[in-house]
């Protein structure tokens, strides 16, 4: 497995690691069957990729031995986003024959997993992605690591997703907060379940504001992933003491 490092600078916030953890932690009260998982979207530009490989990155900090598998291989966004690097063996010539197991996959040093690129385009990634070559290599994976989470290509948009949850123990859905409607992210939860897969929930990503007493106290305003907005500062009781003082005087 060969080395390499991603930029992990743009996910490095306290808050939004605290919130992977609880991701981690609800997908392992799931159960101990679930352990290949594809997470997708409705369209593109909604974060699947990031909340993929963040969780990777949060199941490998708790103890986890983790495979990342892209198999967005019409537009995978990894290589342009987390490492400076290219020419990558990826996912694409495993399944046309191209590359053995050990030359595609890789291992995140300061992520603690391992990853398989996407690789170069190929003129026919339904028919590779629903191949027996694709749910072999699954299954042999499974008895090498804990988890396997799986990028795929939006459901809303290409069939890819979809022939790839047919494979997966079960599916995340990412949705874009105030972008995608409730309509819409239904069509693509029954699409998902066509193929036998099972939906364990949705993550709401670019979410501009959490409600709640609670939440504003302790985390303050979310500005999309990867950044949060500081503690609002406290009003001023000066002028209300002023004015207190003023009636009482009166009195």
């Amino acid at each position: 497995m060969k080395p390499i490092k991603f930029n992990f600078e743009n996910s490095n916030d306290y808050y939004i690691r605290e919130a992977f953890k609880v991701l981690r932690t609800n997908i392992q009260f799931c159960g101990a069957d679930i352990k290949v998982i594809a997470l997708t979207s409705c369209e593109s530009n909604e974060g699947k990729t990031f909340v993929c490989i963040e969780l990777a990155r949060a199941m490998a900090e708790g103890g986890h031995k983790v495979l990342f598998i892209d198999t967005d291989m019409r537009k995978s966004v990894i290589t342009s986003r987390y490492t400076e690097e290219t020419g990558f063996v990826g996912l694409s010539h495993y399944l046309s024959g191209m590359a053995g197991r050990d030359e595609v996959i890789y291992t995140v040093e300061n992520g603690g997993f391992d990853l398989i690129f996407a690789g170069i385009f190929p003129p026919n990634p339904v028919e590779l992605l629903g191949s027996n070559c694709f749910r072999q290599l699954l299954e042999e994976e499974k008895e090498n690591y804990d988890y396997i989470l799986i990028d795929t290509p939006p459901v809303g948009m290409v069939i890819d997703g979809a022939v790839v949850s047919a494979c997966c123990d079960s599916a995340i859905i990412v949705v874009s907060a105030g972008v995608i409607s409730y309509r819409f992210v239904q069509q693509v939860k029954q699409q998902i379940e066509k193929s036998g897969c099972h939906v364990l929930g949705v993550v709401l990503n670019h979410v501009h504001k959490l409600n709640g007493a609670y939440s504003k106290k302790y985390y303050g305003n979310y500005k999309g992933y990867g950044y949060y907005a500081t503690q609002p500062e406290k009003k001023k009781k000066t002028k209300h003491k002023a004015a207190a003082n003023d009636n009482s005087s009166k009195r």
